[in-house]
């Protein structure tokens, strides 16, 4: 499991990015770079990183499913993504 802060700070981050989202599409259009720079950092998408929905892990993310590895194994095994099977050959 994540740390909360972390957690936190994603979803604080996300928020600005959708807060701030035509503002930096209309300035970059203009080509208005010194405005562009007095915006917070943080509403920059570059700036997201995916995480897990369940544990908030960064790392082993698979996007299709919006889970890391662990998650996605855990899940699978227990039949709760449809489609997904073990394979064995």
């Amino acid at each position: 499991m994540a740390r909360k802060s972390l957690i936190a700070r994603q979803q604080r981050r996300e928020r600005l990015v959708k807060k701030y989202e035509s503002l930096r599409k209309e300035l970059k259009k203009k080509g208005d770079w010194k405005t562009l720079q007095k915006l917070p950092r943080d509403s920059s998408p570059t700036r997201l990183h995916n995480r897990c929905s369940v544990t908030g892990r960064a790392r082993g993310y698979y996007r299709k499913f919006g889970v890391s590895r662990l998650v996605f194994r855990e899940m699978a095994l227990q039949g709760k993504i449809p489609g997904v099977i073990k394979s064995s050959w």
